[in-house]
């Protein structure tokens, strides 16, 4: 199963709708995927003992990470990095067995000119810590609201291309690296 993370607990942000259709190219392949939403971590996952008692929202995406055979993340640029919400998230899952050894592909979306180059890099810096397979081919997409809107999804076909071309690659990436999918 590949599980797409939507990097931001803000609702209705452009991350969910890259996840969707993130989930749709890897649906239309035949593989089982799913998005985890950050949007639906309740709000005690924000309080400092979620480290200790983790909601069951955590517990439940802990155990979908887990079950993963490759992780897809969406995220988006935040005052130069990544939004604290992802950040938490992947704090509070277990060391070392949900990255060691998992393929990780990256999916930068901003509202400037870099397309969210620099969070995309500060999550292979936290996954290569975490012994991940940081998947090499990102895509970037810079002035994100000119491509993708919450009504019609993402609206430029050259973009969908690449996002489908970028999953077929992480397919057989992940294949390589004899993970089950």
């Amino acid at each position: 199963m590949i599980v797409i993370i939507s990097g931001t607990n803000r609702e209705g942000s452009l991350s969910s709708v890259f996840s969707s259709a993130l989930n749709e190219i890897y649906q239309e392949k035949g593989l089982d995927s799913k998005v985890l939403e950050l949007s639906e971590l309740p709000p005690e996952t924000f309080s400092p003992s979620a480290y200790t008692e983790k909601p069951g929202k955590v517990l439940e995406f802990t155990n979908d990470i887990l079950k993963a055979s490759g992780l897809t993340i969406v995220v988006p640029e935040y005052n130069g990095s990544m939004p604290g919400a992802l950040k938490l998230f992947i704090d509070l899952l277990p060391y070392p067995e949900s990255f060691e050894g998992r393929p990780i592909c990256y999916i930068g979306i901003a509202s400037g000119q870099f397309g969210a180059l620099r969070p995309v890099e500060h999550l292979q810096q936290v996954f290569g810590y975490r012994n991940a397979y940081n998947f090499p081919k990102r895509v970037f997409v810079p002035a994100v609201h000119n491509v993708a809107n919450r009504e019609n999804g993402i609206t430029d076909s050259e973009l969908e291309s690449r996002l489908a071309g970028q999953a077929d690659d992480f397919i057989q990436f992940c294949r390589s690296l004899g993970k089950d999918i």
